[in-house]
């Protein structure tokens, strides 16, 4: 197992913590091993996008890690297809192998791993990887949140933010451009905006204090792509919910993000939030 000159965490979830941020960097270097050769590309059925050598195998390292360290949680992953009903386990692992499988593709860097924990239906423990930069992000909410990056630890936590929404940056996705996105730029004159790949490095740049806001207008996320994003946002002082701000739920029937997804500090998602409420529900995602 990959092993850091840091303490061993404490709390409520030490273990799971330590066990998961080890298998996340274990599947980020068989990931970038992949990620320096040739590899073929499938898509899934129903256009559900690209997948990879580097996804399957990423995939089977952490369901295969996560069972034997926790045998008796429930394991969603994203490239597993006997996914359990999740809301017949109090708790259960989220788990996405390759956040961002199209920028792998395209060699951009900005993908990563991710591992989500969630207890009755709440995010309560998230780890995001991004091998390309060795920066893994760390979410505890109520007790911890910390990036670690070559070599280095730093506390995360949501400062001040721009009072005026003109001066808010803005990070959307780079594979999924949308109007609906530049509508909602326009109408606060948002000009500061970064194309990024993967939910958990959007979050994690707002966690870090390199953007304020996060705004996807479409429904087609998954728990996977968002239950250790949105821990890691939490535990940092964030929210991550919906285009009408509630929080999605880990534990129902489904497993998909329907309503878009909107990343910031509380604050923010005050004084944002009619305009995206009124875009998304004009859109039917609300």
């Amino acid at each position: 197992m990959f092993t850091r000159e840091y303490p061993r965490p404490v709390g409520l979830f030490a273990r799971e913590l330590e066990t998961a941020a080890q298998l996340a960097r274990e599947a980020g270097r068989l990931v970038l091993e992949v990620y320096g050769g040739a590899f073929d590309v499938d898509q899934k059925p129903d256009d559900h996008g690209p997948v990879t050598e580097a996804d399957r195998r990423a995939n089977k390292l952490l369901v295969d890690g996560l069972r034997r360290a926790f045998s008796t949680d429930g394991i969603v992953a994203e490239e597993s297809p006997d996914r359990p009903q999740h809301r017949e386990h109090e708790r259960c692992w989220f788990v996405d192998p390759l956040d961002g499988t199209r920028e792998f593709v395209d060699h951009t860097g900005m993908f990563a791993v991710q591992i989500g924990l969630a207890l009755h239906g709440m995010p309560r423990l998230g780890v995001v990887y991004g091998p390309v930069d060795d920066r893994l992000f760390v979410g505890v909410p109520g007790e911890t949140a910390y990036v670690e990056e070559r070599g280095t630890r730093r506390a995360l936590a949501l400062g001040p933010h721009p009072v005026r929404t003109d001066e808010l940056r803005l990070v959307v996705s780079r594979s999924h451009p949308s109007p609906l996105t530049d509508r909602f730029r326009q109408e606060f004159g948002i000009d500061q905006v970064q194309a990024m790949g993967s939910v958990g490095l959007k979050c994690g740049a707002i966690a870090q204090g390199r953007a304020d806001l996060y705004v996807h207008f479409s429904g087609k996320t998954y728990l996977w792509d968002t239950c250790a994003p949105e821990a890691v946002l939490r535990a940092a002082g964030g929210v991550l919910t919906d285009l009408a701000g509630v929080s999605y739920r880990y534990d129902g029937c489904t497993i998909e993000n329907r309503r878009g997804l909107i990343g910031c500090h509380r604050e923010v998602l005050a004084r944002v939030l009619p305009v995206a409420q009124q875009i998304a529900r004009e859109a039917g995602l609300t």
